[in-house]
């Protein structure tokens, strides 16, 4: 028997998703409340992608993303099915949304009170504190633009391009991050405090657009939170909602090849030889591994392999979950933390433009159980550290690297903010450039896929509706409008949208088993 909300639809459009990470799951769950039959297919043995949990020892390691912003997102998304997000998950909020520390051990907190964040500007350098709010009064406009306006509208055609070039050069894009925030504010690390944000969504800051600089103002004016329960608390509720749709999870599920007709796709085959038809494709999957590997090149006129070797891609990540038989409640960290080197915009050179693995490094820090205890047993604490590294380009074996790298944070950790540390870890785990690639079948062991800078954004980045394929669509990192949760999360409402209106009903095989 159909669903409820199936009656009236007997002619649906079936639907195949590629990978279950927050754009695959948000565009699942909104293409199964409008009636059509949608099935996930993911490699791994749970959902999440990137936002993947790891359980070890009574620990529960988040994956990642851990920032969550904009959190209305989550409660359109639920509305869109019907469902009340409260009764699915519980979001609180966090303060200070970040602690940021100088090289020496001097920190910055910030939050949504602009009183309260003037008052530590004042402490770094009082002059900066009318700077600061110039600022903010400019990225306002930033994000009413580029959040507000466009960032849930397809750049399908370069006319959608022109058409807001005016307001672009207006809202000086061409400036990076970086440059923008130095306009207004003259101290050195309150620079790096209000431009580091593009590194959240895999930009450099000193090469991302200005338009980026929205993402401050976004944390202000909704603030940033945490999922008790940890991210994947979102991640199960997701996949609870979408079944209760009707939709269908496969896990296990590895997807080999997309399977092409003229200017259509047609199905996806699986590991296991298996094919499945289908009417329409989200690909969820990195954008460059969907086209160099799932699709072979004789059929790809735009995304050829020699178009996606050309394109720049994001730094990767180091990152090392880990769990303490102590708690650290009294070393002055935050539920959220970043550690700056001395090193700024030459650290970010290595990284980026000269791909080698520096010897010093800016890190961030996450401790939920400052939070949520019940992420780790009782008495203990829970971590993960991440560090931005260069992705597989550089030519680092990290086969041969990962060890020391690893040695060299935890040993700065236990010198500077956890005293004891290594003595007192009694779960552990890390993820380097390899597992990205490998596991996740990022490009070059990307961790953000394409990476943000002006001539890779908007239209000039991969859309969400394939130039090759009518019928094969995008969310996730690597598409319209970004990384980040409100990114992924608005090109699942742009996906939604474009098959809304794009694909025909009619009668398919029978559903699957």
């Amino acid at each position: 028997m159909l669903p409820a909300h199936f009656w009236g639809t007997f002619l649906m459009t079936r639907i195949v998703v590629i990978g279950s990470g927050f754009g695959g799951l948000g565009a699942a769950v909104r293409l199964a409340a409008r009636g059509h039959e949608v099935h996930i297919f993911e490699k791994r043995d749970k959902l999440g992608g990137r936002a993947y949990t790891y359980e070890i020892n009574g620990f529960k390691f988040d994956g990642g993303p851990t920032v969550i912003t904009a959190p209305f997102m989550f409660d359109d998304l639920f509305a869109a099915a019907g469902r009340r997000r409260e009764d699915y998950f519980q979001l609180v909020p966090c303060n200070p949304y970040y602690r940021i520390f100088d090289h020496q051990g001097r920190s910055f907190d910030y939050n949504g009170d602009e009183a309260f964040i003037l008052s530590q500007i004042a402490k770094w350098n009082p002059s900066d504190r009318e700077g600061y709010q110039r600022f903010m009064s400019t990225t306002k406009a930033i994000f009413e633009k580029g959040f507000v306006e466009l960032a849930d509208k397809p750049f399908l055609h370069f006319t959608d391009m022109l058409k807001v070039a005016p307001d672009l050069i207006k809202m000086q894009s061409y400036l990076s991050v970086y440059r923008y925030v130095s306009q207004f504010v003259k101290d050195d690390f309150l620079r790096r405090v209000f431009s580091f944000h593009p590194l959240l969504i895999g930009g450099n800051p000193f090469d991302s657009p200005s338009i980026y600089a929205m993402i401050h103002y976004l944390e202000r004016e909704w603030g940033i939170h945490y999922a008790l329960g940890g991210t994947g608390a979102i991640v199960e509720a997701l996949g609870r909602l979408f079944t209760e749709l009707g939709g269908q999870i496969h896990l296990n599920a590895e997807v080999e090849e997309i399977l092409v007709n003229g200017r259509k796709v047609t199905g996806i085959r699986l590991g296991d030889g298996r094919t499945i038809p289908a009417d329409a494709i989200v690909s969820n999957a990195d954008v460059a591994f969907t086209y160099r590997n799932l699709i072979p090149e004789v059929y790809r006129r735009k995304y050829t392999n020699r178009k996606i070797e050309r394109m720049k891609y994001s730094m990767s990540l180091f990152v090392i979950y880990f769990g303490t038989k102590r708690r650290y409640t009294d070393v002055g960290l935050a539920h959220h933390n970043i550690i700056l080197g001395e090193r700024y915009k030459g650290l970010l050179d290595d990284i980026f433009n000269k791909q080698q693995l520096a010897q010093d490094f800016s890190l961030y820090l996450h401790m939920p159980t400052l939070t949520d205890p019940s992420m780790a047993p009782e008495g203990c604490e829970t971590f993960y550290v991440l560090s931005p590294v260069p992705h597989l380009g550089s030519g680092i074996d990290w086969t041969k690297a990962a060890k020391p790298y690893r040695d060299a944070i935890m040993q700065f950790l236990e010198d500077h903010y956890l005293p004891d540390l290594q003595a007192n870890i009694i779960a552990e785990h890390y993820i380097d450039p390899l597992h990205f690639q490998g596991t996740l079948n990022s490009y070059l062991g990307s961790a953000f896929s394409v990476q943000p800078i002006l001539t890779q954004s908007a239209w000039f980045r991969p859309h969400n509706r394939s130039e090759d394929f009518d019928n094969l669509y995008f969310v996730g990192a690597g598409t319209h409008p970004g990384a980040g949760l409100p990114g992924v999360l608005s090109s699942s409402i742009i996906v939604e949208n474009l098959i809304g209106s794009a694909v025909p009903e009619h009668t398919l095989e029978p559903a699957l088993e």
